[in-house]
């Protein structure tokens, strides 16, 4: 028989909050071809991603604008404007987080984040501050999702059982990562899936 799921784990970009550079540069930079340049060779995802494991922005900012100078104003806006690059709340998520919160579910989060843009996005997204009782933020932690240690920092600071935890995630390789430590984990795609899938594991949705 498995272990009752007794604390839920979320991620938070894509699954709490959406998140997509496209949001900023399709408005600074309307051709589509130079724009894809941009984003994959330019300011590419695993370059924003050494960011959420925790290299200063300053840094990687000069470090791009010494490689590409003729796209200050571009690089220079993935920092500035960064904000630009959410699109809200993923509002049934939202919804469904609360509820969780409401029925005195346990409620965790793992997420790769840059600690100074969690900062930003929590004064802009408040459930972001007070619904966890934990946060691991693999900017403090310079570890990144899919890497086992990050799932093991949570459950060893909060003392908990893997088998007793589902864990969410939009990227299918961090699901895998949850599974391999022992956790229960799901992909997240569309929003009634996730309500039912978790309804399944027992939860009272």
């Amino acid at each position: 028989m498995s272990s009752p799921v007794t604390a839920v784990v979320f991620d938070i970009g894509n699954v709490l909050i959406s998140w997509d550079p496209e949001n900023l540069y399709k408005d600074l930079i309307p051709d589509a071809s130079e724009r894809q340049f941009f984003l994959d060779e330019v300011c590419p995802y695993d370059w924003n991603l050494e960011q959420d494991r925790g290299r200063p922005w300053g840094d990687a900012i000069a470090e791009r604008l010494a490689k590409f100078p003729q796209y200050e104003e571009w690089i220079k806006a993935y920092y500035e404007r960064w904000e630009e690059m959410l699109a809200g709340a993923i509002e049934a998520n939202v919804a469904l987080l609360k509820e969780l919160k409401d029925k005195g579910i346990s409620l965790y989060a793992i997420t790769n984040f840059s600690t100074e843009k969690f900062e930003d996005a929590k004064r802009l997204f408040p459930f972001l501050a007070d619904s966890f009782i934990d946060t691991v933020i693999s900017g403090d932690e310079k570890l990144l999702k899919p890497d086992a240690a990050i799932y093991n920092v949570l459950l060893e600071r909060n003392q908990l059982e893997a088998s007793n935890l589902v864990f969410i995630d939009d990227t299918l390789k961090n699901v895998e990562a949850a599974q391999g430590v022992g956790m229960k984990a799901l992909h997240f795609s569309e929003a009634n899936k996730l309500r039912s899938d978790l309804k399944q594991l027992g939860l009272p949705l």
